[in-house]
């Protein structure tokens, strides 16, 4: 369906595309996650053929040509890029119209797809007036209107409330089971973990691809869940079997080698540092850990 063989693309001196080799399968919502300037963007735009790699190559649905699959494909960039002064269902027929479609087509599918998108009450709104979340929407609405086989997200939730997220993976949920296939770039660790499989994206190359539990079961080490009535954790642990200290909210993580000799060790420090340990426990891992330190180990 999607396939990166030793695929590179540079801007000048930068590499942002470093030699990646990738395989995506039909059917599967593949997430590609890493941090800003990890690659992600370009990565996408090379695989919609909105740039071409350096070296390696880049086919889909087995061409390595993508104006010649281009009806097969949907796109949602980062940023919002349809006409703000127009309406909703403006934009939906220019889209529409874009694909060749004949307007009583486009007005079928139009009020189909917007219906879909909850955005049909707001057909006659200028686009300009919407918000975050129903931009999003849109751009969702009228990247659906050729039915494409294989749709491209890119962080296309970035912003928008946790509502409107919530309801946007809804709506790909539904198109995944009716058969589309799904490439979505996101920051957001709990997207990550809705989708069937994840690569890791840093310094422009892959470090890890498996399920969401893969990559949590591949995690070298134990962690631990510190909640202490103080905020100088980490220098009070410093002498303790500690890799790591990370702050999650009002917590924090402790990894460790060795969950069963880390603990009393971890309270004995803090006790000699008069910090109250208000809960101290083995935890799983969740995915932010696994891209923490996977991120370290390349850095």
């Amino acid at each position: 369906m999607i396939v990166f063989e030793n695929a590179v693309r540079r801007f000048g001196a930068i590499t942002a595309v470093d030699r990646v080799s990738l395989s995506v399968r039909s059917g599967e919502i593949f997430g590609l996650v890493g941090p800003d300037g990890a690659g992600k963007t370009t990565a996408i735009r090379m695989i919609t053929g909105i740039l071409s790699p350096d070296s390696g190559t880049v086919r889909l649905l087995g061409s390595t040509r993508p104006e010649a699959v281009k009806g097969d494909i949907g796109y949602v960039p980062q940023k919002f890029s349809l006409y703000g002064d127009l309406t909703v269902m403006e934009n939906i027929r220019v889209i529409g119209a874009l694909y060749g479609a004949s307007r009583k087509r486009v007005e079928e599918l139009g009020n189909e797809i917007l219906t879909f998108t909850k955005l049909l009450p707001f057909k006659d709104r200028l686009a300009d007036n919407l918000s975050g979340g129903m931009k999003q929407k849109l751009a969702l609405a009228a990247g659906l209107m050729h039915k494409p086989k294989v749709f491209f997200l890119d962080e296309p939730t970035t912003g928008v409330d946790p509502v409107s997220r919530r309801e946007f993976w809804q709506m790909l949920y539904r198109l995944n089971k009716e058969g589309m296939t799904i490439f979505v770039s996101t920051p957001y660790m709990d997207e990550a973990e809705l989708c069937t499989r994840v690569a890791f994206m840093h310094h422009g190359r892959i470090v890890a691809c498996d399920s969401p539990q893969g990559l949590k079961q591949s995690y070298p080490y134990q962690l631990l869940e510190l909640q202490a009535a103080d905020r100088q954790v980490k220098q009070a642990l410093s002498g303790c079997p500690v890799h790591e200290v990370n702050a999650f909210g009002d917590k924090y993580h402790l990894v460790v080698a060795d969950a069963a000799v880390a603990i009393p060790l971890v309270q004995s420090a803090l006790a000699t540092a008069r910090i109250p340990v208000l809960a101290l426990r083995e935890i799983p891992p969740t995915l932010e850990d696994v891209f923490v330190n996977l991120a370290s180990e390349v850095a």
